[in-house]
């Protein structure tokens, strides 16, 4: 259960309701989930974030599919369930079969135990990993 009420349609503001309808426009559907209707509770965050998550996400060098797993990666890895559930469900829209699942996964897996062991030895950096100006 939310630790705030969803704010629904016929309750939001003017502001949120464009919000809403932008989040409509941008992802061609009729809905919006309970994470911006969450957010709505305080407009100026529900604005910003959506904002931010647009330009973010919007066509770049990297395609939908990339991006989208690269927010499931992090999502498992920082133990968000909701975002994990989004993020499976729009890379599987985006092209995402079980075998990039298990193989992001296994990765994700991976880079988190090689993290903890790098930083508990407190490995220092070879010199052939560092950037040369």
């Amino acid at each position: 259960m939310a630790s705030v009420k969803l704010i629904e349609d016929g309750e939001a503001s003017a502001e949120v309701r464009a919000v809403y309808e932008d989040i409509r426009a941008t992802r061609k559907t009729d809905y919006v989930n309970n994470f911006w209707r969450a957010l709505a509770n305080h407009p100026p965050t529900l604005r910003r974030t959506w904002q931010s998550v647009k330009d973010v996400m919007a066509p770049g060098a990297l395609d939908m599919l990339t991006k989208e797993m690269i927010y499931l990666a992090i999502s498992a890895s920082n133990g968000c369930k909701y975002c994990i559930a989004s993020h499976t469900a729009g890379a599987r829209k985006a092209g995402m079969t079980d075998e990039m699942l298990g193989e992001l996964m296994a990765v994700v897996g991976m880079a988190n135990e090689t993290n903890g062991l790098a930083d508990g030895y407190q490995i220092e950096i070879d010199d052939a990993f560092k950037e040369k100006r």
